[in-house]
């Protein structure tokens, strides 16, 4: 299952990379690849490394500008967030949880230019979420994990949005 989910994002990143913004960089046109060992072992690192009263530990898994994808250790419920220029893929590596999608912001504040957080989301969509599930959160979306259930692994990656049209 997890090399499925690896393949899965890998694959997203490749389709992604294929469009215009590839041309722009050399370092776009060779692969990322991070294999199952190496994400068990950010996994550990992020366990290792959690501080106690710490919501999450963010790993960096790999880079390919403008994209980067994270793992994220989460053992609380952190801010919830709006990207206003990004959508958001989510894979669950690991754990259960709740999500919550749409809706507002409570007590919203600016971050910085691109990015607002808040204390939570009102009126928005819950779903309960476990090892294998696959969220896309578009931009301007609030979203928000409420509830973690012990711990909580996921693997993130910020998408620039909206994408350019292809030449």
């Amino acid at each position: 299952m997890r090399a499925i989910l690896i393949w899965f994002a890998l694959t997203m990143m490749g389709l992604i990379a294929a469009g215009p913004l590839a041309a722009q960089s050399s370092e776009a046109t060779e692969a990322k690849y991070a294999s199952a060992k190496e994400i068990q072992a950010l996994m550990a690192k992020a366990k290792a490394e959690h501080k106690p009263g710490e919501p999450n530990t963010l790993e960096s898994i790999m880079m390919l500008a403008p994209y980067n994808v994270n793992l994220e250790y989460r053992t609380g419920t952190a801010m919830a967030a709006l990207h206003e220029h990004e959508a958001e893929l989510f894979v669950v590596l690991e754990g259960t949880g709740t999500i919550v999608t749409g809706g507002k912001l409570m007590n919203e504040k600016r971050v910085d230019a691109a990015n607002l957080q808040g204390t939570g989301v009102e009126g928005g969509t819950s779903r309960a979420v476990a090892k294998g599930d696959v969220i896309l959160v578009p931009e301007n979306t609030p979203h928000w994990y409420s509830k973690v259930n012990g711990t909580l692994v996921l693997m993130s990656m910020h998408v620039p949005r909206p994408v350019p049209a292809a030449r």
